[in-house]
């Protein structure tokens, strides 16, 4: 039941795959033509120094050899190892300077203040909240953002990195640090490359080497200036982020394709419920029982079941009047009201301060579990004590479930081989004989939006048993709802 087809593809993955590819150098192939990498960074190197001895930026300490076992991993011949510092100039505001001169200043109009939700995988969020003062902005040297660099948040949200194109003027902010590349004759380490060497799989544990577990996740500068980068020859480089580009733009066009194709599903689904529920996807059948007659036999066994015991005797549910008939049915069809065809009850936690009841081989149901489709495992379980000091209530192989509030509102299920019990947010009906629980259950389907509907109002989002019991429902001739159902899973496994 519910199986359908599905176009789904792991982009995510294909996107890391292509990646690590790349950073390993089995993207494109080498050329012996490029200037071979030690030469770039030689060149680098020079003027690093040169930008020291001129004080534009701070001497830093002599890192370590990358050998032997320090390399992450095999990269080709003409291909260097380096530290990013080696190749960049990283900074980040100091926390005395965002308090004694950014946040006096902070405004709703100006020059815009990068903060780190700003800064998503490979995309700068140009929705800010604070801006600086365009007659202050000039004496704020060091957190200005004037040309092309990366950003990166070193606090809170580790490995977003995106590019910054300096095509505008805008402030550094707290916790996001500046990857600014050092350039010879505008040459040097593409920006692009670096970007997408920190979201691979290897840029990102390198990153994270020294993470910090606090109350909330940190790097230093000093673990962002040490992370160890691959380094192929510069023109290499530009091969490798243009492939990069050319593969992303079709993983693009694919979950493009992909998202559009689940619309499409969702669209004909919805459809083919529609039709189904207004009584106009099968035919009827003049041999059929009608529902007036099964309708009769299903009130003969409720009062059998209440003389018996076996059920409560419940309050009549008030006729159904003609503004309730949202639409024309069959003439074979009855509406009734969802308590007349079966007995609804909602479930309970037993108590937390008591772990005896937890824990045993009672599955307990919570919304969450709740996935449109057959139940037959849950998160957690209960023990039979848990059972006896608790009002749960148990479901049946075959019962329909419906979660009542909170943001699963609407959300169904149909109990499976096992017997199983509900936490008080999820309704369960055991319905009488006649009904067929999925005809129920796709109607609940189609029906979603409406109980959503008639759940809103409160401060949390609840349809209530009472609501549920009352809520109308087309009951067609018994033969008429299983040919539905079969009709409907027919077409949803062909979509």
């Amino acid at each position: 039941m519910m199986k359908t087809n599905t176009l789904s593809f792991n982009t995510q993955a294909l996107r890391k795959k292509v990646l690590n590819l790349a950073m390993r150098g089995k993207l494109v192939p080498q050329d012996l033509n490029d200037e071979p990498a030690s030469v770039s960074l030689g060149r680098i190197k020079s003027e690093r120094a040169a930008l020291v001895k001129e004080r534009k930026l701070k001497r830093s300490k002599n890192l370590p050899k990358i050998t032997g076992d320090k390399e992450p991993f095999s990269i080709p011949d003409s291909w260097k190892w380096t530290y990013l510092n080696d190749v960049a100039n990283i900074t980040k505001l100091a926390g005395f300077e965002y308090t004694k001169y950014i946040r006096p200043n902070l405004t709703n109009k100006g020059i815009p203040l990068f903060k780190a939700k700003n800064i998503q995988p490979g995309v700068i969020i140009e929705d800010f909240e604070n801006y600086i003062p365009e007659d202050i902005s000039d004496s704020l040297i060091r957190s200005q953002l004037n040309k092309k660099c990366l950003l990166t948040p070193y606090v809170g949200s580790i490995g977003k990195v995106a590019i910054f194109s300096g095509k505008y003027k805008a402030h550094l902010g707290s916790n996001v640090g500046k990857i600014e590349m050092i350039k010879v004759e505008n040459r040097g380490v593409s920006e692009e490359f670096i970007m997408y060497y920190l979201q691979s799989s290897y840029g990102f544990e390198q990153l994270t080497k020294h993470l910090k577990s606090t109350a909330q996740p940190s790097i230093s500068i000093t673990a962002l200036r040490e992370t160890i980068v691959p380094f192929p020859p510069l023109e290499e480089q530009k091969r490798i982020v243009a492939k990069i580009s050319r593969l992303f733009d079709q993983i693009d066009k694919i979950e493009l394709a992909s998202r559009q194709y689940t619309e499409l599903q969702s669209s004909l689904r919805s459809k083919v419920l529609e039709v189904a529920i207004h009584g106009k996807l099968v035919r009827q059948d003049s041999t059929d029982e009608p529902a007036g007659v099964l309708l009769d036999k299903i009130k003969s066994e409720k009062d059998e079941l209440i003389k018996e015991k076996k059920i409560k005797k419940s309050k009549p549910l008030p006729e159904i009047t003609d503004d309730e008939k949202l639409f024309d049915i069959p003439d074979s069809w009855e509406w009734v009201r969802l308590g007349d065809i079966g007995v609804w009850a909602a479930g309970a936690t037993p108590s937390r301060k008591h772990p005896e009841y937890y824990g045993g081989n009672i599955p307990w149901l919570k919304t969450g579990d709740l996935t449109d489709g057959v139940v037959n495992t849950t998160s957690e379980k209960i023990t039979e004590l848990g059972v006896k000091n608790s009002s749960v209530k148990l479901n049946k192989p075959g019962n329909v479930l419906i979660a009542m509030y909170g943001a699963t509102i609407g959300k169904l299920g149909i109990v499976g081989d096992k017997e199983i019990v509900t936490n008080q947010a999820c309704c369960g009906c055991n319905l009488f004989d006649g009904v067929y629980n999925w005809y129920l259950f796709y109607y609940l389907l189609a029906s979603r939006r409406r109980l959503i509907k008639l759940g809103s109002g409160g401060a949390q989002p609840n349809i209530s048993k009472k609501k549920i019991e009352n809520f109308v429902f087309p009951v067609p001739p018994l033969e008429e709802q299983k040919r539905i159902v079969n009709k409907i899973e027919k077409v949803f496994s062909s979509l």
